[in-house]
């Protein structure tokens, strides 16, 4: 199967969506093109247990990755919106998406007319991101880790959670002061945390019903150090987002931070030398 890579000219993406290249890279380079061409019936024969291959190749295909990449808003897309997302023709894009749902990785919601296409669910998202970390750690980006649009870099959404600088910067002061507590390696929210989001208005009784892990550490591709994950981590981007402190960017997986939002983030983290200049920037966008 022939590859290509990068894109042919005339084919763009949307802010930060080149990290769908090396998700594909770093797959491909695990994967012996052999073994990609194998039938079904011979890979599943390879090994008893799942087939990591059969999955990696199928993620690792440029135009797949790129979908998958959009999907981490944690936004629903239609069939069309991923396949300009991916620079290619709504019948090939179709194609695509009907592998990733047989394989369990998006859902399709019909809607009227429209069928719009999410990730399967946050363990998809947490491999997505964990792929775009991984691609970090072996030289398949820049120099400097992550996205080049400093916005992403500063706060953006991974699937239903706050990442970024201040996603790490948020769980550093968590485990800081005691609201966290890591010390058996997965974060536990301790009695302090709870009297704090409590007294933040956030429904810890609610969140305790969900089939989700209340915290869950999520290994920020771009700062290369985790931020707080699981119903805890998506409350706190829903808080945010419904007190105005964080806007989403059309497009993007990017958050702006506004003025109010600022003051807030700094009161929750302590950081109050926190740089206001790059934050502001992105209001007027």
């Amino acid at each position: 199967m022939a590859r290509h890579w990068p894109p042919p000219a005339g084919r763009r993406f949307g802010a930060g969506r080149s990290i769908a290249a090396p998700i594909g890279i770093v797959c491909q380079a695990f994967v012996p093109h052999s073994v990609m061409r194998l039938p079904a019936k011979t890979m599943s024969a390879m090994k008893e247990g799942p087939s990591i291959a059969g999955l990696a190749a199928l993620i690792g295909d440029p135009a797949r990755s790129n979908m998958l990449a959009a999907l981490m808003t944690g936004r629903a897309l239609t069939a069309g919106e991923l396949a300009r997302e991916a620079g290619i023709a709504a019948p090939t894009a179709s194609g695509h998406l009907a592998r990733l749902r047989e394989a369990g990785l998006v859902l399709v919601e019909a809607q009227g007319r429209h069928r719009y296409v999410r990730l399967a669910g946050p363990k998809v998202a947490a491999v997505l991101e964990g792929l775009m970390g991984l691609a970090a750690r072996t030289g398949r980006l820049r120099t400097r880790p992550g996205p080049r649009d400093p916005a992403l870099r500063t706060a953006r959404v991974c699937y239903d959670h706050l990442a970024g600088e201040w996603g790490v910067r948020l769980y550093d002061a968590l485990l800081a002061d005691g609201r966290l507590d890591a010390a058996d390696g997965s974060p536990v929210l301790t009695a302090r945390g709870r009297g704090f989001f409590a007294a933040e208005g956030i429904d810890l009784a609610s969140l305790a019903l969900s089939r989700r892990p209340l915290c869950r550490a999520c290994l920020d591709w771009s700062e290369r150090r985790p931020h707080l994950a699981g119903a805890l981590g998506r409350a706190i981007l829903d808080h945010a987002l419904a007190r105005h402190w964080l806007r989403r960017l059309p497009e993007s997986r990017a958050l702006a931070v506004t003025p109010p939002g600022l003051s807030a983030l700094r009161a929750w983290t302590g950081a109050a030398d926190a740089p206001a200049v790059e934050t502001y920037r992105y209001e007027t966008g």
